[in-house]
């Protein structure tokens, strides 16, 4: 009976002990508990039709049905429709005030708490992507608009009298073909994405602009924005060729304790469009360009799947634009998206393309959270006397007495030298017990590295005396054995100068020199050395000359040893390279007409053109014509100098051995 009886009261003093362990996780995890969720917002925009077109007398294959949801034409069956339902949806109607106020004004308050914001512009190409982003003179987009409002902020939060200090700074930055380039200073060269070990995605080398008026952003950002590549297909004669961001950043520092500091990252995106190569008739570098944009968005529609899957890995580093967007996918941003769609037939599929990808985006979850640090403020020292450094009890013990009569007649100007090697802190009585104990530490730390003008506190004032005394006894012992020196130096230069043959047996201490000896250098290894191209060029021979690829030179070379007086001379033999002007031209002109009538199997057999190369050059040639020299080579896309100098040589030095 008492086993059957302790059973359930066991299992009950169980059930509550693992009950209030659980209360004490959940109490802790609540302390530190995860930020909120917020779902990434998605808005929808139906341009109108585009004038001139075909197909703009046909009814739109999309029909809003209110402020949030529309429907499209089911392309399996006619009879039906497919429903989608945003976070907004604005008509052809809607005007740029209305999809900046409705969606993107109410996140800009997240900056000025300390967390990030991201609004994406996407679409197929001719979508309006660019004029939602942008805008005209006229109707202004978001990026002005939001900039313009985000100063306004700053200025009313960072005034005079107000916690806070702001300010704000710009970069502009485009992903063309995989490369991070920077608009705001143009430079050849791919910027790099890192990540600090905070988890913050960022750019080393990207410019960065301070802004504090409308005024300077627009210095700044209307010539970055003709840097960004655009290009002409079928469907739209500026087309986007590339991901433009800007990143507009707001720093925040308290004025007053505890000094912490905040910053808020705003991400604009301007997503170049899908590109159904079949209508846009790309060629040559627009394929290519086109290539490099429809995969960097397919990886971009793998993150979001993965996000809604809720798979171990999300492959953010699979691209340079999803690896730039992991904060505002999945991560710590307050996100918009903005679907840009066409009304029109023959959009159809992109139009189907866009929604499914915006409904899939809308169930991403992201955390923000506030990028809050603390600063570190250093106070100015204060002086203070030696009675202040002592303390009580020690400064009682320095006036009694027998502590008086014990003392040299110096120690009375002795504490008044140490009180000023002493460092300036506060008055040791009163300080705490522990922060007490960690300054006597750094005292005891900074004595045994050899410290001077700092002496132990905790030291009682005769053996500082005695200490002192030691340091002045050791100064002196060191000047006499200084003069000491000098006169035995003296001495010695005496005694040279009266007898300069006996020097040696003079004076014992001296070290003699070492038996002269001679140096052996080995017998160099011959070496053929390739001279530069531009030297062949000036190279002048007769049209009569024997063609010779290499020849054989001497070249003198030095040998000294330790007593020489004059160096010994020594021929080297080295090789350099030489090639007639005719050979030259001859090969020069052989690559010519491969540029220009081969096939890329033919350039495939110049030496440094591989498969890719060789396209690049068919396609440049399909474009801009004939190639007139082969210096013209640098002017393909994904050629540069260096590689064209090593290409010629390459190619000459072959032709030239084929010739011999």
């Amino acid at each position: 009976m008492d086993a059957v009886g302790t059973a359930p009261r066991r299992r009950r003093e169980m059930a509550a002990a693992i009950s209030g362990a659980g209360r004490c996780r959940l109490s802790k995890a609540g302390a530190g508990r995860r930020p909120p969720p917020a779902r990434v917002r998605v808005a929808v925009r139906l341009r109108p039709f585009v004038d001139g077109t075909d197909g703009a007398g046909d009814p739109p294959c999309v029909r809003g049905l209110d402020s949030c949801s529309l429907e499209i034409a089911n392309w399996r069956n006619h009879q039906e429709t497919l429903k989608y339902q945003f976070d907004a949806f604005y008509g052809e109607k809607s005007s740029q005030q209305d999809i900046y106020a409705g969606s993107v004004q109410p996140i800009l308050r997240h900056l000025l708490e300390g967390q990030n914001a991201s609004v994406l512009a996407y679409g197929p190409t001719g979508a309006g992507k660019t004029h939602t982003m942008l805008g005209s003179p006229e109707q202004p987009g978001v990026i002005p608009r939001a900039l313009m409002d985000l100063l306004q902020l700053t200025r009313e939060e960072g005034g005079e009298g107000r916690p806070w200090a702001l300010s704000v700074t710009m970069s502009y930055l485009e992903i063309y073909q995989e490369k991070v380039l920077d608009l705001l200073d143009p430079a050849p060269g791919d910027l790099v994405i890192r990540e600090d070990c905070r988890g913050n995605i960022l750019i080393p080398g990207l410019t960065q602009k301070p802004i504090t008026s409308f005024a300077d952003f627009e210095r700044h950002f209307l010539p970055a924005s003709r840097n960004r590549t655009v290009g002409a297909t079928r469907l739209n004669q500026r087309s986007s060729r590339s991901h433009a961001v800007l990143l507009v950043k707001v720093d925040q520092r308290e004025r007053l304790a505890p000094f912490r500091q905040r910053e808020g990252k705003l991400y604009l995106i301007d997503l170049a469009g899908s590109e159904d190569n079949r209508r846009t008739g790309n060629k040559g570098l627009r394929l290519k360009e086109s290539g490099a944009i429809n995969s960097s968005l397919f990886v971009l529609g793998k993150v979001v799947d993965a996000l809604n899957q809720g798979l171990p890995r999300v492959p953010y580093r699979d691209s340079k634009l999803t690896r730039l967007l992991q904060d505002s996918l999945g991560g710590s941003a307050h996100s918009i998206l903005i679907a840009n769609i066409a009304p029109e037939r023959r959009f159809y599929l992109d139009t189907v393309s866009a929604l499914n990808f915006a409904a899939r985006s809308k169930e991403v979850v992201n955390r923000p959270f506030t990028n809050e640090s603390l600063q570190l403020r250093v106070l100015a020292p204060v002086k203070l006397s030696q009675k202040e450094l002592l303390g009580p009890s020690e400064a009682k013990r320095a006036r009694s007495p027998e502590e008086e009569g014990i003392g040299s007649p110096e120690p009375p100007a002795a504490p008044a030298s140490a009180s000023q090697e002493l460092s300036p802190l506060q008055k040791l009585s009163s300080m705490d017990p522990a922060v007490l104990e960690r300054l006597l530490s750094l005292d005891r730390l900074l004595g045994s590295q050899g410290s001077q003008g700092t002496h132990g506190l905790n030291t009682p004032r005769r053996e500082r005396m005695v200490l002192m005394k030691t340091m002045e006894e050791k100064d002196l012992e060191i000047e006499r054995l200084k003069m000491k020196q000098k006169e035995l130096e003296a001495k010695v230069l005496a005694q040279e100068a009266v007898d300069p043959k006996d020097k040696e047996n003079s004076s014992p201490t001296m070290l003699r020199p070492l038996a002269c000896r001679t140096v052996t250098i080995a017998k160099p290894l011959k070496k053929a050395v390739v001279m530069p191209l531009q030297l062949i060029q000036e190279q002048v021979a007769s049209p009569s000359a024997e063609i010779h690829i290499l020849k054989k030179r001497g070249r003198k070379r030095k040998l000294e040893s330790l007593d020489a007086s004059e160096p010994e001379e020594k021929a080297e033999d080295c090789w350099e390279l030489q090639i007639s002007p005719e050979l030259l031209a001859h090969g020069r002109q052989k690559i010519l007409d491969l540029l220009n009538e081969g096939s890329a199997r033919d350039l495939r057999s110049l030496q440094r053109i591989g498969q890719k190369k060789a396209q690049l050059i068919v396609g440049w040639r399909e474009l801009h014509g004939p190639f007139s020299q082969v210096e013209d080579l640098e002017r393909v896309e994904g050629i540069s100098g260096k590689q064209m100098e090593s290409f010629l040589k390459a190619n000459i030095l072959g032709l030239a051995a084929s010739q011999r």
